[in-house]
C-alpha cells in the first residue's frame, strides 16, 4: 500500500485551471522528485498536500486515510511536513529556539524536558547546524536558513518531508550538502517528495520524478527515462543535449 496516494485532482483558482487529473502514488521510504516550468503547478499541488487550501475536486490520502479536507495543522500532525520556498524562519529567535517551535508544534507538550532537549540538538547535528544553536536565525547565511527550514520541519516528527526548492540558489559545495543531507533523512526513515529545478540534484537523488506543465502531469519515471522522454525535453529540459547533460549530472 502506498503511503500517500493523490487521485484526480484538480484545482481552479477562479476561471483560472491550476491544475487538472493529477494522480500518483508516493511510496514509503522513497525521494520523489516534481519538476516542470515555472507556474506548472508544483507549489500548488503541495499547497493541496498539505492542506494549506482543498482540492476543487480529488482526493488525498496518507497511510489509506483520506485528508483531503483537512486543513495543515491537522496534517502536519497526520505526518506530514514541509519547507517553504521564500525561507522565513523566527529571525529573533536563536536556530535551536526556531528547532523547539517545530518539535512543540509537532505535539511535544508531554515529553520529559530533557528528550525535547536531546531532539532538537540531535536535529541541530543532523542538519549541519549544532554549533549555531545559539545563533540568532537572522544573522545566518542562505544555506543555513535552508538548513533550518528542514530541521524545523523534521522536528514536527513527519512520515512525509515535502521539500520546496531546498537547494534552489545555493553553491556547488552547499548543494552538496543538501543533498547529502535529503539522503540522510530518507535513510532515517522519512519519505521525501521534493520541487527542485537543479537537475544535478532532482536527477541524482530521486527514485522516481513527475513532471508537470500546464497544471498537467504529462510524465513519470525513473531519472534515466525522464531524461529521454521527448514530452519532458521539449517542455522542461529544453533540448536533447540539456536532457544528456541532467543524466549525467
Amino acid at each position: 500500500m502506498s503511503l500517500l496516494e493523490v487521485k484526480a485532482v484538480t484545482k481552479f483558482f477562479g476561471g483560472l485551471r491550476a491544475l487538472y487529473d493529477i494522480s500518483f502514488s508516493l511510496e514509503q521510504g522513497e525521494i520523489l522528485g516534481l519538476i516542470g516550468p515555472n507556474g506548472a503547478g508544483k507549489t500548488t499541488l503541495f499547497n493541496i498536500i498539505a492542506g494549506t487550501f482543498p482540492p476543487s475536486s480529488g482526493s488525498v490520502k496518507l497511510d489509506n486515510e483520506e485528508i483531503t479536507s483537512l486543513g495543515s495543522r491537522q496534517i502536519c500532525h497526520k505526518g506530514i511536513s514541509r519547507t517553504y520556498q521564500l525561507v522565513r524562519p523566527f529571525s529573533s529567535l536563536t536556530v535551536y529556539e526556531n528547532v523547539l517551535v517545530g518539535i512543540y508544534f509537532g505535539n511535544a507538550e508531554t515529553r520529559e524536558t530533557r528528550s525535547v532537549d536531546d531532539e532538537g540538538t540531535e536535529l541541530l547535528r543532523l542538519t549541519g547546524l549544532l554549533q549555531k544553536a545559539n545563533t540568532p536565525a537572522k544573522n545566518l547565511t542562505l544555506v543555513g536558513r535552508k538548513q533550518l527550514e528542514i530541521a524545523r520541519a523534521l522536528a514536527t516528527r513527519p512520515k512525509i518531508l515535502l521539500l520546496d526548492e531546498a537547494i534552489s540558489g545555493l553553491n556547488p559545495a552547499e548543494t552538496e550538502t543538501v543533498m547529502n543531507l535529503i539522503r540522510e533523512i530518507r535513510d532515517r526513515g522519512v519519505t521525501v517528495f521534493m520541487i527542485e529545478h537543479i537537475m544535478k540534484a532532482v536527477m541524482g537523488l530521486s527514485d522516481r520524478i513527475l513532471v508537470l506543465n500546464f497544471g498537467e502531469l504529462i510524465a513519470q519515471g525513473t531519472p534515466d527515462q525522464i531524461s529521454k522522454n521527448k514530452a519532458v525535453i521539449e517542455a522542461y529540459l529544453g533540448t536533447e543535449g540539456s536532457a544528456e547533460q541532467a543524466q549525467g549530472a
